[in-house]
């Protein structure tokens, strides 16, 4: 579905997509949006997210006006189809994060790690680290896989921001952010709980923030 914005009269698009049943030409339309460098908001398996093509610099700095940061400032994070990409941005990692990354993924979990030359510098910061993301949802499966890299996401909500409803509701975040996105997929409604973000760019593994994702499956 397609609707007009304001006077600018450009074109945000609205799209359903069931994660059980997917609509591969709904897909279509929006892997081409990623490729065109727009901005679209997404389901994961935890909450709502904005997304770009990593590898499009201008994608990238839409998506920092739109959070209004620094790119060297993001706290961005790779979407990823699984961990077979896992060497082509972090540089090799030991067996007990492998592992610990095994056990929870797909699943709502953010794991920091250090990142390798492959990363756009664009996106490096002082760290030099990278979240990777592996969500237990087909939506973001399929479209990782059809788009062919990594989608760089940012949950729509600010750390400062209470978490209420525009944050899980498809209609409500289209009527929030139609002015300055692409396309908003409705995968169903959102979870308000963020991911649990694991740490492992150091000596040892630390939990930086308690969210969806048990620690438990991590077996630290």
């Amino acid at each position: 579905m397609f609707i007009v914005q304001n006077k600018l009269l450009t074109l945000t698009m609205f799209i359903r997509l069931n994660p059980d049943k997917i609509d591969y030409n709904n897909l279509a339309e929006a892997v081409k949006v990623l490729r065109n460098g727009g901005v679209v908001v997404y389901p994961t398996d935890s909450v709502y997210a904005f997304g770009c093509d990593m590898m499009n610099q201008k994608a990238i700095e839409k998506l920092c006006r739109i959070k209004g940061i620094k790119p060297e400032k993001s706290t961005f994070s790779f979407i990823c189809a699984d961990l077979s990409s896992l060497s082509d941005y972090t540089v090799p990692i030991s067996n007990t994060v492998f592992r610990a990354m095994k056990k929870a993924l797909p699943g709502p979990f953010t794991f920091i790690l250090e990142a390798n030359s492959n990363v756009p510098k664009l996106l490096k910061q002082s760290r030099k680290t990278v979240g990777i993301r592996v969500p237990a949802n087909a939506i973001c499966k399929e479209l990782v896989e059809s788009l062919g890299n990594p989608i760089l996401s940012t949950s729509l909500h600010n750390n400062e921001d209470e978490l209420i409803n525009y944050f899980s509701e498809p209609t409500l975040i289209y009527e929030k952010y139609k002015e300055v996105v692409d396309l908003v997929i409705d995968g169903g409604y959102g979870s308000i709980y963020p991911t649990t973000v694991v740490d492992c760019s150091g000596k040892e593994i630390e939990i930086v923030r308690e969210g969806a994702g048990d620690i438990a499956l991590l077996d630290l």
